[in-house]
This record gives C-alpha cells, sequence and structure tokens, in this order.
C-alpha cells in the first residue's frame, strides 16, 4: 500500500503513530536498565543527608587533596 491510497484518517494514524514511536525513542532513558554502583548510591545519600543537615556541600581543598588520594608528599600546599 503506498500512501496516496490512504484515506485521510489512515494518514492521520500513520503520522500519529510515527510521531508517538519518535518521541518515545527520543525521550526514552538511556540508563534505564544500568545498575548503579552501592558506592554511588551511599555517597548520594550521603551527601544528601549533609545537605539536609545544613551543610554545604562544597569541599574545602583540604577534603579534596584527602578525596583524590594526594598529599603533602606530592608537594602540594593547601591554602583552605
Amino acid at each position: 500500500m503506498q500512501i496516496k491510497d490512504l484515506t485521510v484518517d489512515e494518514l492521520k494514524v500513520l503520522i500519529r503513530d510515527t510521531v508517538e514511536e519518535v518521541l518515545q525513542d527520543m525521550l526514552a532513558d538511556p540508563d534505564e536498565e544500568q545498575v548503579v554502583r552501592r558506592e554511588v548510591v551511599e555517597g548520594l545519600l550521603a551527601q544528601r543527608a549533609d545537605r539536609e543537615s545544613g551543610e554545604s556541600g562544597l569541599l574545602s581543598s583540604e577534603d579534596v587533596v584527602r578525596r583524590l588520594g594526594l598529599g603533602m608528599s606530592e608537594g602540594l600546599v593547601c591554602g583552605g
């Protein structure tokens, strides 16, 4: 069957179905089937708890250096 053979109503249904299919593809969550590592979930929950308890969520330069595993032996000086 060709498009020229469709009725107006059939063409509308075809267009509606096509648009719906394209929108579903565009709006689909690409991470939907992914598994989040336990450490990531725990870190996010800890950040939320900190924020709810009034902490800003921003790290000091010392915290960044410590979390990156860097230290004074690498010649870094922290200014706070």
